[in-house]
């Protein structure tokens, strides 16, 4: 009995086969791929190339999610620069950050925590964060996701803290860290650890420049 992989090598090997005995093709039937029936060889690549193609199909319409999902998350971010740009003190960017990320990006709990300004306003992002804390943060490169807070800060969050389930932590710093802007959701799937940052960090580099533009106000 011939071995299926030596006939496969030959057949391979040797193409002119099928010139020469092209009834073959027609005369052969194989199992049915979604059936117990039979069909003919042509029948199974038709087959074949209708599987592919709707696999492509669906591909490709995943595809075109993706780029829909990234090209409204753009929008997004172009319209927080817009929004910030247009502001002429510190307290209108404090508020300005908030409500964007609140409503424009639909984050459930959003807070703002500042330190280092001269001239630090009354307004509740510049409540005490304790120096470990900060120095923490400091070490912290890029934004982090995760189900739980880096630098143990939910509580920024007061009585609702234990209600969160999800966190973003943007670190915000030009030549030093300066404060961090948290997201947090009860929604355990909204930031997870492994998930991608690419907006987050173009948000961060905004917010943290838009801050530091009104430094001395």
């Amino acid at each position: 009995m011939l071995d299926a992989e030596i006939v496969a090598s030959w057949l391979k090997d040797n193409p002119e086969f099928f010139l020469l005995h092209g009834a073959v093709l027609n005369e052969i039937q194989i199992p049915h791929p979604h059936g117990t029936h039979t069909v003919s060889l042509s029948e199974r690549q038709l087959l074949t190339l209708r599987d592919k193609n709707r696999t492509l199909e669906q591909r490709l319409s995943e595809l075109i999610g993706y780029a829909e999902t990234n090209d409204s998350i753009s929008s997004k971010v172009h319209q927080l620069a817009v929004r910030l740009l247009g502001q002429k003190s510190l307290a209108g960017t404090i508020d300005t950050i908030e409500h964007q990320m609140a409503h424009n990006f639909s984050v459930p709990h959003v807070t703002l925590r500042l330190w280092g300004f001269s001239h630090p306003g009354t307004h509740s992002a510049f409540q005490a964060v304790a120096k470990v804390q900060q120095d923490a943060i400091a070490h912290i490169e890029t934004p982090r996701c995760g189900h739980h807070t880096p630098v143990q800060c939910d509580h920024w969050f007061g009585e609702l803290a234990p209600a969160l389930k999800s966190f973003a932590l943007l670190p915000l710093r030009d030549n030093e860290t300066f404060g961090a802007l948290l997201l947090a959701s009860p929604d355990e799937n909204r930031f997870y650890p492994d998930m991608g940052i690419f907006y987050l960090q173009r948000i961060t580099d905004i917010v943290s420049t838009a801050l530091r533009a009104h430094e001395h106000d």
